[in-house]
């Protein structure tokens, strides 16, 4: 469980703001693209609004949730890393939609310490809708 901690811990934090910051936005994006940068921002949504139990169910690959023990070690674990997000501003730059459309990727840019940070987050489609799987 530690080591999807440490895949957590920067999801969470690439891609989410204070409930006083500003929201992601998707409008740049169109079709596949628009619904995957979607996930983002329902994901940053669901962090402002301390809404673990909707990352969880909602915003979350299966696979994470699984490997973060089932849906209440999620929440748990969820709950315990908003407690450490600051805050940041998230943009979402690009989202690269790959052949077969069930996976895609995002360079999402934060402010952390005063310094930008893009990171990779992983997309994986799942019954219909894009969750997150990952973050690099």
């Amino acid at each position: 469980m530690r080591r999807t901690l440490v895949l957590v811990c920067p999801l969470l934090l690439a891609v989410t703001l204070t409930a006083c910051g500003s929201t992601t936005t998707t409008a740049g994006f169109k079709g596949e693209q628009h619904e995957a940068a979607q996930t983002i921002a329902d994901l940053q949504n669901d962090a402002t609004a301390a809404e673990q139990k909707k990352i969880c169910a909602n915003d979350l690959a299966v696979a994470v949730v699984r490997r973060l023990g089932g849906s209440k070690d999620c929440e748990k674990a969820i709950k315990n890393q908003l407690t450490e997000v600051d805050n940041l501003e998230t943009s979402v730059k690009s989202v690269a939609i790959a052949a077969g459309a069930r996976t895609a990727t995002a360079q999402v840019r934060s402010i952390r310490e005063g310094k930008s940070v893009t990171s990779t987050v992983s997309l994986v489609k799942e019954g219909g809708k894009w969750k997150i799987a990952g973050v690099g």
